[in-house]
C-alpha cells in the first residue's frame, strides 16, 4: 500500500454508514409494531444468539457513541436487573426456550460495572430460562480493563465464557487525557494477564483512529506498545464524529482531529503493521491471528457481521434484551426503547420494552446479503446472489454497477469470472464501495448529519 495517493483518496471522505445491518437503523419505525415482533419471535425455528445490554458506566469517555447511562448509585444497578429478569420472563413466554443457544454477549456501557455476584445473578437467570446450549457457543463480554477484578473472572469461568473484548482505544498519555479515559498499558496488560489465566483463549482488543491529537507517529507508538498484549483478534475502528447525536463529543476541538488523509495513513499503517505481525485483516476493520476461527468462516463462505460486529455465528435470530438493544432476524430488526423510565414502566405492564423496528421487503433482503457479504468478504458471488434470489444481477443492479465504475478505473474495483473483488487499498474504502448497493442512499445524499464520515 505504500503507493497510495492519501490526499487523492481522502476526497471519498462523506457521510457513510457502517452497515452493521442493512437497513440501517435510520430506517426503523413505529411501523413495525409490537404485534410484528412478537409474532416473528413466536414462530422462528432458527438458533439463538443472545445480547444482554448493561448500559451503565460511571464517568463518559468522550468518544463513545454508546447508548449509556453515567451513574454512581448502585441502587440503580441493582433496580436494572429487577427488570432484565422481568424481561427474560415475557421473552421466555414468547419463544421456544428449547432453541439452541449459540452465542451470547455482555455489551454496555460497563458491563464489568456490575459486581461479581451481580453478574452471575444476571447469566445464571438467562440459563434456566434458555436450558438448551450449545457446547461450542460463543460467550463472551466486552471489558473496561479499568473495571475488571479476579471475582468477576471466576463468574465468567464458572459459566463458560470464552472470549473477552478489552477496550483500549489508545495509548498515548496526550489522547487519553482528551478522550477522558486514562488507562495506562499496564493496567491493560493485567487485565488481560486475567482473563488468560482464568483459561480465555480468544481475546479481542479495540482501538480507535480519528481521535483528538492523533498523528501517524503517536499511532505508531501505540502500536507498537500494544504488541504486548498479544490478543488473538484486534479491531480497529474508525471514530465516528457524530456531535449532533452524542453531547460529549462536543467537548472536542475539532481542528485538533487528524485530516481524511492522515486518518487513511493511519489505517494504512495499521494494516501493515498487524499483517507484518502475523495477523491477517478481517472485514473492513478486524485483524485476527491465521489460527482463529474467523478464518476458517471466510474459507467456507460463514462470515457474518452483525451488531456484534463479525462473528462465525450467522443463521441464528438476534435476541436484543435490556435498554435500547437490537434484536435481529431473517426479515425484520427490533429495537428497546431507548428511555429507562419506559423500559420499566412497559414491563410493569407485562409488555416487552419493544419501540420500533421494520418488516425488510424483498429488496431489503437482496440487497441486505449483498452489502453483508461485501462487507464480510470484499466479494461478492453474481451468480450465487442469482441463484439464490432468483435475478439477473448486472439488469437489478444497474445503477450500482454504474457508480462502481469510477472504482474500477481507479483499479479499486475488479470484475472477473462473475464475481466483484476489491483490491487491497479498496478496503480502506469498503463502506463507499457498498453505498452504491444500499437503495437508501438517495434520501440522505443531502444530509452531513445521517452519518458518520467514511474515511
Amino acid at each position: 500500500m505504500s503507493n497510495i495517493d492519501f490526499e487523492k483518496f481522502s476526497k471519498y471522505s462523506k457521510p457513510g454508514p457502517r452497515y452493521t445491518s442493512y437497513p440501517t437503523a435510520l430506517e426503523f419505525s413505529e411501523e413495525f409494531e409490537y404485534n410484528d415482533y412478537i409474532d416473528y419471535l413466536e414462530n422462528e425455528k432458527e438458533k439463538i444468539s443472545l445480547y444482554i445490554h448493561l448500559p451503565f458506566c460511571r464517568s463518559a469517555c468522550y468518544f463513545c457513541g454508546c447508548n449509556v447511562v453515567f451513574t454512581s448509585k448502585e441502587e440503580k444497578l441493582s433496580k436494572y436487573i429487577t427488570y432484565l429478569k422481568k424481561e427474560i420472563d415475557i421473552l421466555a413466554t414468547h419463544i421456544d426456550t428449547s432453541r439452541e443457544v449459540i452465542q451470547f454477549h455482555f455489551g454496555g456501557g460497563t458491563p464489568t460495572y456490575y459486581k461479581a455476584f451481580e453478574l452471575d445473578e444476571i447469566v445464571s437467570y438467562v440459563k434456566s430460562k434458555f436450558t438448551n446450549w450449545s457446547d461450542e457457543a460463543e460467550i463472551s463480554c466486552e471489558i473496561d480493563p479499568r473495571f475488571f477484578n479476579e471475582d468477576q473472572m471466576k463468574v465468567f469461568q464458572k459459566h463458560g465464557f470464552n472470549r473477552i473484548s478489552f477496550g483500549v482505544q489508545d495509548l498515548d498519555d496526550k489522547v487519553q487525557k482528551e478522550i477522558h479515559r486514562v488507562q495506562p498499558l499496564e493496567l491493560t496488560k493485567k487485565a488481560v494477564d486475567l482473563a488468560r489465566k482464568y483459561g480465555i483463549n480468544s481475546i479481542n482488543t479495540d482501538f480507535i483512529y480519528g481521535l483528538p491529537y492523533q498523528t501517524l507517529e503517536t499511532f505508531k507508538a501505540t502500536l507498537e506498545l500494544s504488541t504486548e498484549l498479544n490478543p488473538e483478534r484486534v479491531a480497529v475502528f474508525n471514530y465516528a464524529h457524530v456531535p449532533w447525536l452524542m453531547k460529549t463529543m462536543r467537548k472536542f476541538d475539532e481542528t485538533t482531529l487528524p485530516a481524511p488523509e492522515v486518518k487513511l495513513e493511519i489505517f494504512q499503517y495499521t494494516i501493515d503493521f498487524f499483517e507484518s505481525h502475523g495477523y491477517k485483516m478481517v472485514g473492513m476493520d478486524h485483524f485476527a491471528k491465521p489460527t482463529d476461527e474467523l478464518f476458517g468462516a471466510i474459507e467456507k463462505g460463514e462470515l457474518h457481521r452483525n451488531f456484534q460486529g463479525y462473528t462465525t455465528k450467522g443463521g441464528a435470530n438476534l435476541v436484543g434484551i435490556g435498554l435500547t438493544s437490537i434484536g435481529e432476524g431473517k426479515k425484520y430488526y427490533a429495537q428497546n426503547t431507548k428511555d429507562m423510565k419506559v423500559y420499566e414502566s412497559r414491563l410493569d405492564e407485562g409488555k416487552l420494552p419493544f419501540q420500533r423496528g421494520i418488516n425488510l421487503t424483498d429488496d431489503d433482503y437482496l440487497r441486505k446479503s449483498v452489502i453483508m457479504e461485501l462487507m464480510a468478504n470484499f466479494s461478492i458471488d453474481i451468480k450465487r446472489v442469482e441463484k439464490e434470489h432468483n435475478i439477473n444481477f448486472r439488469e437489478y443492479f444497474a445503477d450500482a454497477m454504474e457508480e462502481l465504475e469510477h472504482f474500477i478505473e481507479a483499479d479499486i474495483v475488479t470484475i472477473k469470472d462473475e464475481k466483484i473483488g476489491v483490491s487491497t487499498t479498496g478496503t480502506l474504502l469498503i463502506r463507499n464501495i457498498a453505498m452504491p448497493f444500499d437503495a437508501y442512499m438517495k434520501k440522505y445524499a443531502k444530509s452531513k448529519k445521517a452519518f458518520s464520515k467514511t474515511v
